[in-house]
């Protein structure tokens, strides 16, 4: 069967970067206390990172205590579907020359809210996989 028939893809990293390029919502998992906790976060891709905007709060703290983060977007259309996962170093920028790179991004919060704080992952890892829709294969049942 061709790669392309597959119903589930691996995908190669420089396609999990497109896909993380075209598009703004995704999620962030860290650690709060010692659980898991997921938020959901506009974001833009900037030289193979991924740098999303917060306020003072739960993902600002919990990215400076627990640097080691998971970030997941993905997307579907009616006949596939993809999941990219981003397994990183999450740091807070500080420096002048470090927020003016991210300013470049041109990436605004969506709420009326003030965010005046970017963060950027740096990949471990990056995966990714396309998924096909469709129905259930016929399963053949034998008895033993």
């Amino acid at each position: 069967m061709s790669d392309d028939l597959r119903p589930v893809r691996i995908l190669p990293e420089t396609e999990c970067w497109d896909l993380l390029s075209s598009c703004s919502l995704g999620r962030l998992v860290t650690s709060v206390d010692g659980a898991p906790e997921i938020f959901p976060v506009n974001y833009a891709v900037q030289r193979r990172t991924v740098l999303f905007r917060t306020a003072e709060g739960t993902k600002l703290v919990s990215t400076a205590i627990n640097r080691n983060v998971l970030f997941e977007a993905d997307g579907h259309n009616t006949a596939e579907g993809w999941s990219v996962i981003v397994k990183g170093l999450a740091q807070a920028l500080s420096t002048d020359e470090d927020i003016a790179e991210a300013e470049r991004a041109q990436l605004l919060p969506w709420t009326v809210t003030d965010k005046p704080h970017y963060v950027r992952i740096r990949p471990v890892s990056v995966t990714g996989r396309r998924f096909m829709f469709g129905s259930q294969p016929d399963r053949t049942f034998t008895a033993v």
